[in-house]
C-alpha cells in the first residue's frame, strides 16, 4: 500500500487555508488544514507529513512557537516548515522563521507557482525517503535469510566432516530446510 504525501496548512484564517489549497491543487499531495498552533501540534501527533505550510503570525501560539514545538520534538524535527506571513517589511521576523527551524519564509503576497514548485520538491523527497525505507527493510529481510542459510551450510559442512553415522541424512535435512526458508 502506497501512502500519499501531506502537506498540512496552518493559518488562522479560513480563506488562506482555502486559497493554499486551491494552490497546491493537482500537485501529488493531500493537504490536511488546521486553523492554529495547537491544532498542527495535534495533527503531527497523528499523522506524517511531506511538508508544513505555517503562518507566522497568529493568535495564542504564533508560527515561530509553533515551529519551536515540532522542531523539539523527535518525530517531527525534521519535518520541513514553509513560513508564510503577509509582514514583509521587517526582516527580523525571516530571521526569527529561519532560526525556529524554517527551510523557507515566503511573504503575502508570493507567486503561487513558486510555492507549487517548493511543495513539490518536499513532496518528492519524502517519496524518495518513503522508497529508500522499503528498500532498506527489504534488504535486510534478505541478509537475515541469506544469514541463515549460511549457517545451515556451516552446520551441515560440519555434520559431513564428523564421523557420526547419521551425519550424512542430517546434513541434507539441514540444507534442504535452509532452502525452503529461502523460497
Amino acid at each position: 500500500m502506497t501512502q500519499v504525501a501531506k502537506a498540512l496548512l496552518v493559518d488562522d484564517r479560513r480563506e488562506n487555508l482555502l486559497a493554499l489549497e486551491a494552490i497546491l491543487q493537482g500537485l501529488p499531495v493531500q493537504t490536511v488544514s488546521v486553523d492554529s498552533g495547537e491544532a498542527a501540534l495535534k495533527q503531527l501527533l497523528i499523522d506524517d507529513f511531506a511538508v508544513l505550510l505555517l503562518d507566522a503570525q497568529m493568535p495564542d501560539m504564533d508560527g515561530f512557537e509553533t515551529a519551536s514545538h515540532i522542531k523539539r520534538r523527535e518525530r517531527t524535527r525534521n519535518v520541513p516548515i514553509i513560513f508564510l506571513t503577509a509582514a514583509d517589511r521587517d526582516a527580523q521576523l525571516a530571521v526569527r522563521g529561519y532560526a525556529a527551524g524554517a527551510v523557507d519564509y515566503l511573504t503575502k503576497p508570493f507567486d503561487p507557482w513558486v510555492l507549487r514548485a517548493k511543495v513539490a520538491v518536499f513532496v518528492e523527497l519524502w517519496n524518495k525517503n518513503r522508497e529508500l525505507a522499503v528498500m532498506s527493510e527489504a534488504a535486510r529481510e534478505h541478509e537475515a535469510q541469506w544469514r541463515s542459510l549460511a549457517d545451515a551450510v556451516d552446520e551441515a559442512t560440519a555434520l559431513l566432516r564428523s564421523e557420526h553415522p547419521d551425519a550424512r541424512d542430517r546434513a541434507i535435512e539441514l540444507l534442504e530446510q535452509a532452502r525452503y526458508g529461502l523460497a
